[in-house]
């Protein structure tokens, strides 16, 4: 159920039977030679919205563009300000809270989004209790990684184990070869070089600026041997999260 093809009066009976809805929020930017700009917004895509298809859930339209300044020493990489990031989903948790909706889950696609999304939802709650709002909002917001969903991530360390890496992962790169084939072509790579003692160690993407990034991993990828993804892997990562994420969805609704 894409809230861009539904009516106003459709979303509004919706909300009768249920307050929930899914945001996938990706990234643009370079994955190394071989995959796609488009990696992390496609996949938190394609999850949202096939989970939503089967499961009766609304999710929103995707928020395409993420925090991805360290990337911009590659072509095609178009990145957000953190604080931009933080007040475009400030105003859209706003927007969804102000129309009903008081369960918003954020299903992330990019690591270097995290702190940024956190921002926003505390920008959420910090107005109302510097305005000292007594009652407790309603609206609760949960932010979640799609590589996070248990038996997503565990079928992804077992197929690629440390080869997996940080930035244009083999699981990443499968399940945009079973969501868009065509987009694709046949490549064969061999895995990056390993890195040095001194490699700033990915966690949410902690990088400094492009320039050290594109220093540091020079042909994009972050010991992430890309060239093991397969469009079968894929389908099944996609299968997967389906399942993980209509299982923590209805959860996240049914919590007090």
């Amino acid at each position: 159920m894409r809230l861009e093809l539904m009516t106003s009066p459709a979303v509004a009976d919706y909300l009768t039977r249920s307050k929930g809805i899914i945001i996938p929020v990706g990234a643009t930017e370079q994955h190394g030679p071989d995959a796609l700009i488009g990696t992390d917004h496609l996949c938190a895509e394609v999850i949202a919205r096939r989970c939503g298809e089967a499961n009766g859930i609304i999710v929103a339209p995707t928020v395409a563009y993420g925090m991805s300044q360290f990337h911009l020493g590659f072509a095609g990489t178009l990145s957000l300000r953190p604080s931009t990031l933080s007040a475009l989903m400030h105003d859209l948790v706003n927007s969804l809270a102000a129309t009903g909706f008081t369960r918003i889950y954020l299903l992330n696609g990019h690591g270097g989004n995290v702190a940024p999304l956190r921002s926003a939802v505390q920008e959420f709650y910090a107005a109302r209790s510097l305005a000292g709002v007594r009652e407790p909002s309603q609206v609760h917001c949960r932010i979640l990684s799609w590589w996070e969903l248990p038996k997503v991530n565990a079928l992804r360390q077992r197929l690629y184990g440390a080869q997996e890496g940080y930035h244009a992962t083999p699981s990443e790169v499968a399940i945009t070869l079973a969501a868009h084939p065509d987009a694709i072509a046949p490549f064969e790579r061999p895995a990056p070089p390993a890195p040095g003692k001194d490699v700033i160690l990915h966690a949410g993407d902690n990088y400094y600026d492009a320039a050290d990034f594109r220093q540091r991993f020079q042909d994009g990828r972050v010991m992430s041997h890309s060239a093991l993804a397969r469009r079968e892997d894929g389908e099944e990562l996609i299968r997967l999260a389906i399942d993980d994420l209509a299982q923590d969805f209805r959860a996240f609704c049914a919590a007090q």
